[in-house]
């Protein structure tokens, strides 16, 4: 039950240039031994006994667990080049006879397919050995997150050849173990109570190295050797699957457009060798390609050739009209009339009656008996639409000759609303336009060549709808409201007075957002005036008529989204 180890000294023997080994057996320590030499254990009561040819019973980690349960271990024996201390759960290795290196072996014993549990060590003090290691051990902070199962080793290895060290650990493991060509280098590390699949892993990282597994074979090697050897393999399957015998099939589509799916089936679902091809008159996808790319196609056009939800889009369009207007003027005219009682006193008629007004061509021929008119005015500043005027007779002259006046007024006030509710339904993700306006004819001479060309000035609403998984509608919404102003046109041109707004708003399937802020302020003044009699102080504004119009309107429009249920 004591402390098996086998010692190997850093300084071979200067005479046959060979390893120096050792066995030790708790404190006492054997001459050197051959390599090939057979080893007996004795035991404290100085008996020799031959050495069990037992598997040597550690704990497999789980990663290498399905590996060794099958694999045997390594024939050669261990050859490390620096003091290596063997666990101390594991036994002697068998015995080997010495002789030629192509005497038969004796056949070498297979582990466990499970992991055993190691023999507990005799009790030891402090001084003569170290508290043995608990058998996990989780990775140091910082490190990868590893859990390690492997029994407990010290190592402390100085220069020590790297492939001597790996087939250490394959005796420790009982695992096959390959050793790749390429693996070259020495190993400086001193370990001390650690999971042998930890410092192998710890060793392994260090010298940028890897393991793979070939059936119950673990091969080591450089890891970009792995990484290259992988590329190829793959390669090398890419290529056997190209060499296949090529198939066509046809997908008619109902709902998508066949045009839209080719770039994504040619990324997504074809070979290098795949070629896809569209009918554009039937609708129809024409692939080429190996059988099983093509039952990846099939799946993914089954996925995107699906009916659409409709959106319907209802939009309130509501323009307030906010206008005043005002207008003042004057009308001056007189009036003179001849009858028979001017100016005769003996009540005989004269022959000849006649009336004066203030318009030229209106002096009446001889009439017999009197005339009235009603006067025309001679000075007309006053205001169209008026229905009532405020009229003023300010001088007469002995009943003949009448000078009047009429001021009129006009004040308008109102607040109009124009109604528009336009409807329309589109497909998820398809934009719909809303338009409402008129076309300006515009002309242009170019060579003795008159071209007319149009410019609208309309309303103009698009809506991008977009449904979402909880039923709830994205909108991408662009208005621009064009109004022609005629009042300040060029040539009969007018300039177009634009409003416009883009946005994005999230609504709820039946709910109403509202867009506004389209606000037009227009303010209008116009004066007409007689000539020098308007500069009269005090009196000028009888000669004169002004108008004041202000106009303001506002643009708003509310949008209702609901989805079609099918």
């Amino acid at each position: 039950s004591s402390e098996f180890r086998i010692v190997l000294e850093n300084q071979p023997d200067t005479s046959t240039n060979k390893p120096i080994f050792r066995a030790q057996i708790g404190e006492r320590e054997t001459p050197p031994l051959e390599p090939m030499t057979a080893l007996t254990l004795r035991n404290p009561s100085g008996s020799s006994t031959p050495a069990p040819a037992a598997a040597p019973t550690v704990d497999v980690p789980p990663a290498l667990r399905t590996v060794a349960a099958t694999s045997a271990p390594a024939t050669a024996p261990p050859t490390p080049a620096a003091n290596a201390v063997m666990p101390a759960t594991a036994p002697a290795p068998p015995a080997m006879a010495q002789g030629p290196a192509n005497a038969a072996q004796p056949p070498l014993p297979t582990p466990l397919p499970t992991p055993v549990a190691p023999a507990r060590a005799p009790a030891q003090t402090p001084a003569q050995a170290p508290q043995q290691a608990q058998t996990t051990s989780q990775a140091p902070p910082g490190a990868p997150g590893r859990n390690y199962s492997g029994s407990p080793v010290t190592l402390d290895f100085q220069g020590s050849d790297l492939r001597a060290v790996l087939r250490t650990f394959a005796e420790i493991s009982g695992l096959n173990i390959v050793i790749d060509p390429a693996v070259q280098g020495s190993v400086d590390v001193a370990l001390r109570d650690v999971p042998w699949d930890q410092a192998l892993d710890i060793i392994l990282r260090a010298n940028k190295l890897d393991w793979e597994a070939d059936g119950t074979i673990i091969r080591i090697a450089p890891i970009n050797v792995l990484s290259a050897e992988k590329d190829e393999r793959r390669k090398l399957v890419e290529a056997q699957q190209l060499a296949g015998e090529l198939v066509v099939r046809t997908f008619m589509l109902s709902y998508a457009k066949a045009e839209d799916l080719v770039p994504l089936l040619t990324r997504a679902a074809l070979s290098p060798r795949g070629e896809v091809q569209v009918d554009n008159r039937t609708n129809t996808i024409i692939v080429r390609d190996l059988s099983d790319k093509l039952q990846t196609a099939a799946e993914l056009i089954t996925t995107l050739d699906r009916p659409q939800p409709q959106v319907e889009i209802e939009a309130r369009i509501v323009q307030t009209t906010r206008e005043f207007a005002r207008n003042l003027g004057v009308q001056w005219g007189f009036n003179g009339r001849v009858a028979q009682d001017i100016g005769n006193n003996t009540g005989l008629a004269f022959p000849n009656t006649g009336s004066l007004s203030g318009r030229t061509g209106n002096v009446q021929g001889p009439q017999t008996g009197e005339q009235n008119r009603s006067p025309v005015s001679a000075v007309n500043l006053g205001v169209e639409g008026a229905s009532s005027a405020v009229g003023l007779a300010l001088g007469s002259v002995n009943g003949a000759l009448n000078l009047d006046v009429a001021l009129s007024a006009l004040e308008r006030s109102g607040q109009g609303r124009l109604l528009s509710t336009p409807r329309v339904s589109t497909q998820n993700n398809v934009e719909a336009e809303i338009t409402q306006g008129v076309q300006i004819p515009i002309q242009t001479v170019a060579n003795n060549t008159v071209t007319v060309s149009f410019k609208d000035a309309a309303l103009t609403l698009k809506v991008t709808p977009q449904i979402t998984a909880a039923n709830t509608v994205i909108m991408r919404i662009a208005v621009e409201n064009a109004s022609p102003d005629f009042s300040r046109a060029i040539k009969d041109i007018p300039p177009i007075d634009t409003q416009r707004a883009i946005t994005q708003v999230l609504v709820s399937d039946g709910q109403t957002t509202v867009i506004g802020g389209i606000y037009v302020s227009r303010e209008q003044s116009a004066e007409d005036r007689t000539p020098g009699l308007h500069r009269l102080p005090l009196l000028g504004w009888l000669f004169k008529r002004e108008s004041l119009r202000d106009e303001s309107r506002e643009l708003l429009i509310f949008i209702t989204p609901r989805i079609v249920k099918t």
